[in-house]
């Protein structure tokens, strides 16, 4: 076949590609996540007292996870690109990660002795890794289904992004639920839990991605 009749070929009944197809694929599955993971947290453990929300812990949880959000947007939405740069952004997910970390640990060493294993294993650090994957599933089979739509080449580093983003969006949504006000314990159970997410998406994003 000559080149000129296999364009014509690829050309017929092409449409114009949505400018907004990329911002699509990530809003409808974070809002149907986020709903999933809120309502089956609520509904397996049961919403925090009313008086919780006024500890200062129940909202950094809240930061944390919109926070880390946020910033795995701004990196999917580039390796949905193909060839995109992600240098720039590829930084803001592990700055989360690290603030999140330096936050745990001077909350760790104002702590007397005493309280400090208090701190890091509280009640729930048994748990609170597989609640936090457990609420993030959906949002990651959301997310990778809607990735199959667009064309990303890097499938194990957009597969960990997608699972990153799942996994705060689980965290959001377990902290409706999690008794726990370590912060502390926050930096180290809530992140266990979303880097796990991340590793499930990184295995399954090349199964379910690939062209």
């Amino acid at each position: 076949m000559k080149t000129s009749n296999l364009i014509e070929l690829l050309a017929t009944n092409a449409e114009p590609v949505d400018p907004h197809a990329i911002t699509k694929s990530l809003t409808w599955p974070l809002g149907l996540g986020l709903v999933v993971s809120v309502f089956l947290s609520v509904a397996t453990i049961g919403v925090l007292p009313a008086q919780d929300f006024l500890l200062p812990a129940v909202w950094v949880k809240f930061v944390y996870g919109v926070a880390l959000a946020v910033a795995v947007v701004a990196l999917l939405q580039r390796l949905y690109r193909p060839g995109a740069p992600t240098t720039a952004v590829i930084k803001w997910p592990l700055l989360v990660l690290l603030s999140m970390t330096v936050i745990g640990f001077a909350h760790l060493m104002l702590l007397p002795e005493a309280s400090r294993a208090v701190a890091i294993f509280g009640q729930t650090w048994l748990v609170c890794p597989w609640f936090v994957l457990g609420l993030s599933i959906p949002a990651l089979a959301a997310l990778l289904f809607a990735a199959k739509q667009l064309a990303p080449t890097d499938l194990k580093t957009t597969g960990f992004a997608a699972g990153l983003l799942a996994g705060a969006i689980g965290a959001i949504g377990y902290s409706f639920a999690c008794p726990e006000t370590s912060l502390t314990f926050v930096a180290i159970w809530y992140t266990a839990g979303i880097v796990i997410t991340g590793l499930v998406g990184r295995v399954a994003g090349p199964v379910v991605l690939r062209w």
